[in-house]
């Protein structure tokens, strides 16, 4: 694995770590359905910068985090099948690609299902 693919993997496995934590930390606050039902927009914006409260904030960078990391695991796969690499780096990178679309159709679960705030 040569050096630059090598930080790419790193730096794609601690964003997806922070993002783990990131949830943890928007789940605890109470502030996964701050955004009233609506996704992948939050208050009304796809980028919306100044969200209307903290919680709606800390849901909507959660969001944000979430899709430079979806982008991030997405450059690392394409890295990996591109690159000489050893079959086993590119098969997780398939993986990843797989559970990627998974855990982003989860999350819009919740919203949908869970996100009607009484």
């Amino acid at each position: 694995m040569d050096f630059r693919f090598r930080h790419l993997v790193l730096g794609t496995t601690g964003l997806t770590f922070g993002l783990i934590l990131l949830g943890v930390y928007t789940g605890a606050m109470g502030a996964g359905l701050a955004c009233a039902g609506r996704w992948p927009l939050c208050d009304g914006a796809v980028f919306g910068l100044f969200p209307a409260n903290w919680p709606s904030f800390i849901e909507w960078f959660h969001r944000f985090v979430a899709m430079i990391t979806g982008f991030a695991i997405l450059g690392t796969a394409v890295a990996a099948w591109r690159g000489d690499h050893e079959r086993r780096i590119r098969l997780a990178s398939a993986v990843a690609l797989v559970v990627l679309p998974v855990q982003v159709l989860l999350g819009a679960n919740t919203i949908f299902n869970f996100g009607v705030l009484a």
